[in-house]
């Protein structure tokens, strides 16, 4: 597994994150299918896409879809909460299934190693800097490209990438 201050991963199921009960996830758990990556936030005006983020979790899930949320409140602190606050709100307002993981940094100099590597591997409008809450990546299978996606998108509007995607 990459850390922080190793030599940047070739494929993103090199990588690991902890889930939001103390849990390490591999990603090499999920080689072979498409990944959608999600910084989130529970008090943004783009919360309500948590709803569109577990549609697309059902719809494609059972195809291969995996959809990872990665709650991070370096965005006018809008993600207050401990670990527990966040799981409760999404399940609780939004019917959230998919996995969360702890709190993280995309930003900076503690940027976590898979937003390194997805950033690193594709650019928005301000270079791969992370402008806001729920800017999206959708990850081929094979764990090398990444599609970059806005945080006013929609997650509905990802549904043509995401089936094309499985459908290889």
């Amino acid at each position: 597994m990459t850390s922080a201050n190793s030599a940047p991963a070739a494929r993103l199921q090199d990588l690991a994150f902890v889930d939001n009960h103390g849990g390490t996830v591999s990603l090499a758990d999920y080689a072979g299918k498409p990944i959608l990556i999600v910084n989130t936030a529970s008090k943004c005006g783009f919360t309500p896409q948590y709803d569109g983020l577990q549609r697309l979790h059902e719809e494609f899930g059972p195809l291969g879809l995996v959809v990872l949320g990665f709650p991070c409140d370096q965005f006018a602190h809008q993600e207050p909460g401990s670990d527990a606050d966040i799981e409760e709100f999404c399940k609780v307002n939004h019917g959230v299934t998919f996995p969360l993981s702890t709190k993280i940094d995309v930003n900076g100099k503690d940027t976590h190693p898979i937003f390194q590597f997805v950033k690193g591997r594709s650019s928005g409008l301000l270079g791969s800097m992370i402008k806001w809450n729920f800017t999206k990546f959708l990850v081929s299978p094979d764990g090398t490209t990444v599609r970059r996606y806005a945080p006013k998108t929609k997650p509905e509007a990802m549904a043509g990438d995401i089936q094309e995607l499985i459908s290889r």
